[in-house]
């Protein structure tokens, strides 16, 4: 009976053992069952990017809309049919929930933020690294819904993305706006450069804080301008408050580093070349403007045929042997993707002080840095950038003289320097009214011009109540519906 009492305490002890070690013993460590919150903010700024810088056109169409491309064979998009390749319910994909191919943006910041917070610091650094990392989180958050507001109007924001809550309503797009304002005023105030962030899982910045900091200001920036229309008080005390701490020389861009090969090679790459396809050539109207002006850039946008840089009408059947072709440089896999740039920060300030708000410096000096920054970024020299200012047509002081207008100058300008960012070139273009676009083959009048996306089929069916009252406050779910920043 002893013995037998023994064995039994040696079975228990047995017993308890395994069973402490079996949650130990019956985990994948080489595939968790939750993906850690820093590797999910990576995937976010990859799968923002490569959407940012794709031509493919069933998920982006704006280097068409913008008119710096047109197509070759199958012109739809180049005419404005969004419906045929359900364009808008790929865009809310992949900034919202995500498809079979991809993941989206605000659910995966989401889902990383909510992992980091979960966080239990050890020491006060690393709780300043957590906030740090949150902070920078927020900010992907805003300007990917920034994008939203400029592409749609009124969009979910609020209600968006809560598993509880399969029917958002669609906030009011102004409202939004300075709802991201607030919130990159509270990015800024909390993170801290003494400290890091992400390190190596921040693609853009490398953990940088300061870099984010400097990106955050220059985000404001953007955000001010874009209301200059719509709340002038508004985006004057705005941009007023930021431009003195945003991006101070390219160095500050904003860029996602590409490699050699897939699937980390840039998506202009996959698109452009690895798919064997031709099926985009400059249009006439980016070419046609640059030609006139001489513009030094013409040998890195696009290649010569014949001699000469000849784009395709906008909106036509274009073979593709008839035209010039997008320049070598995009057709490399490590070509950048591009956020947000210094250049770009230069022409809203331009037209800030055109507008005569106090930003330090004129319209005219942030005219030219933005001209020569771009010129030097897409590999120019000085003397091309100075001899470029000096030409009647380009130098702001004779351009406006003779135009009379300083936004068709600053716009013009600002829409040439956003080549390959097609959405901040055709948002440039409706803000401003410059460039003068081209009509397509299907388009009768100007007015007629596309000026935002209608909503997604999918929200028409799945979300049908917010889609009707969405619809109805912005004055109908048109392709030529205005977004509300702009106004004339």
């Amino acid at each position: 009976m002893k013995n037998r009492y023994w064995l039994l305490l040696v079975v228990i002890a047995l017993l308890a053992s395994c069973t402490n070690k079996f949650e130990e013993y019956n985990t994948d460590t080489k595939n968790p069952s939750e993906v850690p919150g820093e590797p999910l903010f990576s995937n976010a700024e990859k799968t923002l990017s490569d959407q940012i810088s794709s031509t493919n056109v069933n998920n982006n169409v704006w280097k068409l809309f913008a008119q710096y491309w047109t197509e070759t064979t199958y012109t739809d998009e180049a005419n404005y049919d969004i419906v045929n390749r359900t364009i808008a319910d790929w865009t809310f994909y992949y900034y919202y929930t995500g498809a079979v191919t991809n993941d989206g943006v605000l659910s995966d910041l989401k889902r990383s933020k909510e992992l980091i917070t979960a966080q239990t610091p050890a020491t006060d650094a690393d709780k300043v690294v957590q906030q740090n990392k949150l902070y920078i989180i927020d900010l992907l958050q805003a300007y990917s819904y920034q994008r939203l507001v400029d592409i749609f109007g009124d969009v979910p924001y609020s209600e968006a993305l809560n598993i509880d809550n399969i029917h958002p309503k669609y906030d009011d797009a102004k409202t939004i706006y300075q709802n991201l304002i607030d919130r990159v005023d509270a990015d800024i105030a909390g993170l801290d450069d003494s400290e890091g962030s992400f390190g190596s899982a921040d693609l853009y910045y490398n953990g940088d804080v300061a870099s984010w900091i400097k990106f955050a200001y220059t985000l404001k920036v953007k955000l001010g301008i874009t209301l200059a229309d719509a709340d002038p008080t508004l985006a004057q005390s705005t941009v007023e408050s930021a431009y003195e701490n945003a991006f101070t020389s390219s160095d500050d861009d904003c860029l996602m580093p590409y490699l050699t090969n897939t699937p980390n090679t840039n998506t202009l790459y996959e698109d452009l070349v690895l798919s064997g396809r031709h099926d985009f050539v400059p249009a006439n109207t980016i070419v046609n403007i640059m030609n006139g002006l001489n513009d030094p850039r013409r040998s890195s946008y696009f290649t010569k045929l014949d001699g000469s840089y000849v784009g395709g009408p906008y909106g036509e059947n274009d073979p593709y042997d008839n035209y010039s072709h997008v320049g070598e440089r995009l057709n490399d896999p490590t070509f950048p993707g591009i956020l947000l740039t210094y250049s770009e920060l230069q022409f809203y300030l331009a037209e800030a002080a055109a507008r005569g708000w106090n930003v330090g410096e004129s319209a005219e000096a942030y005219y030219n840095e933005g001209i020569k920054s771009s010129i030097l970024w897409w590999g120019g020299t000085d003397a091309e950038a100075n001899a470029y200012l000096a030409n009647p047509s380009v130098n702001y002081t004779s351009a406006v003289a003779n135009t009379g207008n300083w936004k068709e100058v600053i716009g013009t300008q600002s829409w040439l320097a956003s080549y390959t960012r097609g959405l901040v070139g055709y948002t440039t273009w409706r803000r401003l009214d410059y460039p003068i676009f081209e009509l397509a083959p299907t388009i009768d009048s100007y007015d007629q011009i596309p000026v935002r996306f209608t909503y997604p089929v999918n929200e028409q069916t799945l979300n049908a109540d917010n889609y009707k009252a969405a619809a109805s406050a912005i004055g109908g779910d048109q392709l030529t519906t205005k977004i509300f920043w702009d106004k004339y």
